[in-house]
């Protein structure tokens, strides 16, 4: 049974939950590394700043249209992870990033569910045209997963992640709205004719 997720609304004890699992420096370098000052990088939200915050501020961060942030659940109705999509709507344009916070879960295809239902988002109902990522070179199941999703490398950013007392590229890798109506099309007719 191939493995789904639904994304949810983000709630406090979700950003709880993720505060616990960036303590984690294996989840923090397979999501947005550090920053160069050495705390754990995180886009869209401060998670120690966020989960304390009045309701005004709390839905001025979660209801921001140019930053979607969705916590990603199991069937089983687990939270194990967060979805991100930063809108350059001027541009038609996102930036996607995916964490799978619980390690057990890790490499059972969760990420490339989750991803594949923000992209459904991204293209069928915020109309974007184009979707891309920001991977470091260190983390090559990132990197497979997108291009299997149909991700095409765009470039590479030079010496932009600091890791490990070092500094590593990082690669750009995009999906234009007609690449992916493309890919859908071709997976339902194979799918219908099964």
């Amino acid at each position: 049974m191939p493995v789904t997720v639904s994304l949810q609304h983000v709630t406090r004890e979700d950003v709880h939950r993720l505060q616990d699992w960036l303590e984690n420096d294996e989840i923090v370098e397979s999501w947005f590394g550090r920053y160069s000052y050495g705390d754990p990088a995180h886009l869209g939200y401060h998670p120690e700043r966020v989960a304390d915050m009045v309701d005004a501020q709390w839905n001025s961060v979660f209801e921001d249209p140019e930053h979607r942030i969705m916590s990603v659940y199991t069937r089983e109705g687990e939270h194990i992870g967060e979805l991100h999509v930063a809108i350059e709507e001027a541009l038609a344009d996102g930036q996607i990033s995916i964490l799978i916070g619980r390690k057990d879960k890790w490499h059972e295809g969760y990420g490339t569910a989750a991803v594949k239902a923000g992209l459904q988002l991204c293209f069928d109902e915020w109309a974007l045209y184009r979707v891309w990522a920001d991977i470091p070179e260190y983390n090559t199941h990132a990197r497979a997963m997108f291009e299997h999703l149909g991700f095409k490398h765009e470039g590479t950013l030079r010496q932009s992640r600091p890791h490990e007392g070092a500094r590593f590229d990082s690669v750009v890798v995009g999906i234009l709205a007609t690449e992916y109506a493309t890919q859908s099309s071709q997976h339902a007719h194979r799918n219908h004719h099964v």
